[in-house]
């Protein structure tokens, strides 16, 4: 697990920026994640353990790239139609060479032989009533053909580690004739909801209690970011209930996450049993919503405490917990840069913190997308979540946006 000293995360400030979080996390979290050998099929979005070196060149030989005719192009200076000298398809050898003067009929990825270094397109030629082959002038030496190597050579890194596996990593993977990949186990997480007012789904509630939606919703973002998720349920708004929870999730757990009570109020016992337990570096981050973020350790163990609205706490985990998931799990903690679009809305905010706007992409008048604001802007508002399309990010030295106004955009997509 991972084993932080106290003042690994140490800030001394009052609101620390989104990317000085992002620079603490990046420098100071260590990989804690182990290795695993899994095949392709189940390695797709699993983290790269190790790098992966071309074991050949890619292509392997000289091919055909289209159907067609295969040359020597210098043969053509003083002869326009050649006689035709064999056939090659697909997983055919070419042991013989190409003899002087002749063309042999080739089809897409037939080895290219010895002696021809461009294919002709086979509509693009004219045979006579002697079989010959007549080609049109222009075509550029080493035209339709995939030479040996040209995609990856032999010994080149292909793949770095640290990178989320997708299928197009498992292709080349598969290319290179690999079954197995060195995979980063998944980040163990233990997860669990705070507060007297809030109660498991599908159980009675009370007049002045409400369903627990964020341990669903933090459940599912923490297995998207490669997460194992240990749910630990919903825990007493008491002090010594949460300060003894977190010392046992500390046992077995990379990272102790939470929702709810991180704020300053006499209610909120999330922070405070953190501190009894284990150090806080900041508790405040200069963003909106989300501003109440606790950030720390406990027994050495990493602790994210979120806030408990429902869309501060997704903010949030997108822009803190994903990336400290991320250098836990052993991959490159990067910030996501926005899309520029258009915006649609008017807004207003504070210099100094970076505000993300709930807004649905939508074509303008030219067909260009234009950023539209949810109507709705309160962090409760689980809706403006399911509504929008994404989140229009404003920096910390906007001040105002106006119709028209470029701003970034980041799409759900990609924060998932």
């Amino acid at each position: 697990m991972a084993q932080l000293s106290d003042d690994r995360f140490a800030f001394g400030g009052d609101l620390l920026t989104l990317d000085a979080a992002l620079r603490v996390i990046a420098a100071d979290v260590p990989c804690v994640a182990g290795v695993e050998l899994v095949t392709l099929h189940a390695a797709d979005g699993r983290i790269l353990a190790e790098d992966v070196i071309a074991p050949l060149d890619l292509p392997p030989f000289d091919n055909s790239a289209v159907d067609g005719y295969a040359v020597c192009l210098a043969d053509l200076d003083d002869k326009p139609a050649l006689p035709v000298d064999g056939r090659l398809a697909a997983g055919m050898p070419a042991t013989e060479a190409l003899p002087p003067a002749t063309t042999r009929r080739i089809f897409t990825g037939a080895a290219l032989p010895a002696g021809a270094d461009t294919v002709f397109m086979q509509e693009d030629v004219r045979l006579d009533d002697q079989g010959r082959v007549h080609f049109p002038a222009g075509l550029r030496p080493g035209a339709n053909t995939r030479r040996r190597g040209e995609d990856i050579a032999s010994g080149a890194r292909a793949l770095r580690r640290g990178r989320r596996l997708r299928p197009q990593d498992l292709a080349l993977a598969a290319a290179f004739g690999l079954r197995h990949l060195p995979v980063r186990l998944p980040v163990r997480v233990a997860l669990f909801s705070t507060g007297n007012e809030i109660v498991e789904p599908g159980l009675p509630v009370g007049p002045a209690q409400r369903y627990d939606s964020n341990r669903v919703l933090l459940a599912a973002l923490a297995v998207r970011a490669g997460a194992r998720i240990r749910d630990l349920g919903i825990l007493a708004d008491r002090q010594e209930v949460l300060a003894a929870a977190f010392l046992a999730a500390a046992q077995d757990s990379d990272l102790i996450l939470t929702s709810g009570g991180v704020s300053a109020g006499d209610e909120d016992h999330v922070r405070a049993a953190a501190e009894t337990v284990g150090r806080l570096a900041f508790w405040r981050l200069a963003i909106k919503p989300g501003r109440p973020v606790a950030m720390g350790s406990v027994a050495g163990v990493p602790f994210i405490g979120l806030p408990g609205n429902p869309v501060a706490a997704f903010v949030t985990f997108a822009h803190v917990a994903r990336p400290l998931i991320a250098a836990l799990g052993g991959a490159p903690v990067q910030a996501q840069p926005p899309f520029r679009v258009r915006a649609a809305f008017s807004y207003r905010k504070k210099a100094g913190r970076r505000e993300y706007v709930r807004v649905r992409l939508l074509p303008g008048p030219d067909g260009e997308p234009q950023a539209h604001k949810h109507a709705t802007e309160g962090a409760g508002i689980l809706t403006s979540l399911t509504e929008t399309s994404g989140l229009a990010e404003l920096a910390e030295p906007v001040t105002a946006v106006a119709p028209g106004d470029s701003v970034g955009y980041l799409p759900y997509e990609l924060l998932l």
